[in-house]
Parts: C-alpha cells; structure tokens; sequence
C-alpha cells in the first residue's frame, strides 16, 4: 500500500509542470503561441511590497472573480470587442490572474509573454485602453475592492500604456 501511495506521489510529481513554467505542451483550453522566454520581467511592473494590497483584493479568489467578470465584461463592451475578438480567453484569464497576483505580492509568478509582443497586432487605441480601465475598475469595484487599493494597482498598470496603447 505504501509503495502503491509513493509511485502514485511521484507520478503526479513528475507530470506537474516546473513552478513558474506553464503546463507543457499547451494548458487544456488554450491554443499554442510562439515559444518565448518565461520571466517575472514579463508582467511589465514588479510586486508591491508587503501584503496589504494582496488581502484588499480578497487574496487569489478575489483576483480570479475580478478577472473573470473583467473578461465577461470585455467580450460584451462594443469599444472593446474589436481588439479581443481574436483573443485566447483561456490563456487570457490565466496570464492576467497570475499578472495581477505577481504584481499584488500573492506569491505567483507570471508565465505570460511581455507586454509589447502580446499587444503589438492589436492595434489598441489610447480610447480603447482608457475603457479598458473603465471595465476593470467596475469588476473592482464589484468585488469590493477600496478605491485607493484599486489606485494603487492602477498605478502600477499605467505604465504599461506605452507598450499596449500602439495607435
């Protein structure tokens, strides 16, 4: 029975994918992207320090439901469909969950791309951005999120303009 529990143990050990890399080949539900360089780097802003912020966005739950009502929303607003409407909502969801932890000091690292080569076919607006904010704002707000927590996140995503906003 013991040796049955440590072949099960190491099969499951060595199936799980390395932390900080993502599931190989490709997660269930995503399609396949271009091989690229896995990096912290690559969230486009570095944690917050201390874990206040992390507990005002109600830890990891309250990150997953801000950015799935986040995704809802962006796949219904009509100043936004356009830019998503060839996105991977799978992967979109995770890398911006792992995102947002990663920049709230939650204890994640960030397996997506950089921010310049994700968004540089989207042709996004400076419009499209700010509504973009508006939307994330809203689910913040929906979850509960302070507004001065909410600014503090902001902030750190403001930056990220340059790289995203192409038009």
């Amino acid at each position: 029975m013991r040796m049955a529990f440590i072949c099960a143990l190491s099969a499951i050990l060595l199936a799980a994918p390395a932390f900080g890399q993502p599931p190989s080949p490709v997660p269930p539900g995503e399609e396949e992207v271009d091989p690229y360089t896995i990096s912290d780097a690559n969230a486009g802003a570095t944690p917050v320090g201390g874990q206040e912020l992390f507990a005002a966005f109600h830890g990891h739950e309250g990150i997953s439901r801000i950015v799935d009502d986040l995704v809802e929303q962006v796949q219904k607003d009509s100043r936004l469909t356009e830019i998503f409407k060839a996105s991977d909502f799978v992967r979109l969801k995770r890398t911006l969950k792992e995102q947002f932890c990663y920049i709230l000091n939650g204890g994640c690292s960030y397996t997506g791309r950089d921010m310049k080569s994700v968004h540089a076919d989207h042709g996004v607006t400076t419009a499209e951005f700010n509504a973009l904010v508006e939307v994330l704002q809203a689910a913040m707000t929906r979850e509960g999120v302070a507004f001065s927590a909410q600014n503090r996140l902001l902030a750190k995503l403001a930056p990220m303009k340059r790289d995203t906003a192409t038009r």
